[in-house]
């Protein structure tokens, strides 16, 4: 098995929290990494309105002109858009390089939602200076625990590791995604693999 700390990359767990329960069509509302002790986390004030599904599930609404999840405002630390994907880039410049993001479900919808945000906000170019690769950690584990009954992030987390995961906080599921990771302990060639 491949330690954390002797792959040729730094992995990144990361993760985001949207307005919509499908990621990929709704906007951005939270973003998070980890990376060993290096934690990285901002919130963004949406444009468009938060679906009540939505806000059944993560506990996030907007009101009175203020981010709120689980009733506690979370407006003073809301930044624009531009601002929190230039702040992830700093964050992910400030580690050793180059990146591999990891995110349950990379390849299907954290990439292209990640991906189409930095390209709105004109940084796509500063990001692909970084290098960065992508590890979806959902067809990983699939790989070295088939057979599983599920494969999403918040199952896997009680046979593995003991706990209930049903966070919906980009830095707590990085955080669950970071432990998991650390317990499976894939060795090298099955990290490549799933890479991308």
């Amino acid at each position: 098995m491949q330690s954390m700390t002797s792959f040729p990359r730094t992995l990144v767990f990361f993760d985001l929290e949207t307005t919509e329960l499908e990621p990929s069509i709704g906007d951005i509302i939270q973003l998070a990494a980890i990376s060993g002790d290096h934690t990285f986390n901002v919130y963004m004030m949406p444009e468009v309105a938060i679906d009540k599904k939505t806000t059944a599930v993560t506990g996030f609404e907007v009101k009175n002109g203020k981010l709120i999840q689980d009733y506690l405002s979370v407006s003073k630390m809301t930044v624009t858009l531009h601002q929190a994907l230039t702040s992830f880039i700093a964050f992910l410049r400030s580690l050793k390089q180059p990146v591999l993001l990891a995110a349950h479900n990379a390849k299907l919808i954290h990439r292209h939602k990640l991906e189409k945000e930095l390209y709105r906000c004109a940084l796509t170019d500063q990001f692909k200076q970084l290098g960065p690769r992508f590890l979806d950690t959902c067809q990983l584990s699939k790989a070295l625990f088939p057979g599983l009954g599920s494969y999403k992030q918040n199952n896997l987390s009680y046979p593995f590791l003991g706990k209930i995961n049903i966070a919906h906080n980009a830095l707590k599921n990085a955080t669950a995604l970071q432990e998991l990771y650390s317990c499976w302990n894939p060795d090298q060639e099955s990290v490549i693999q799933y890479s991308f």
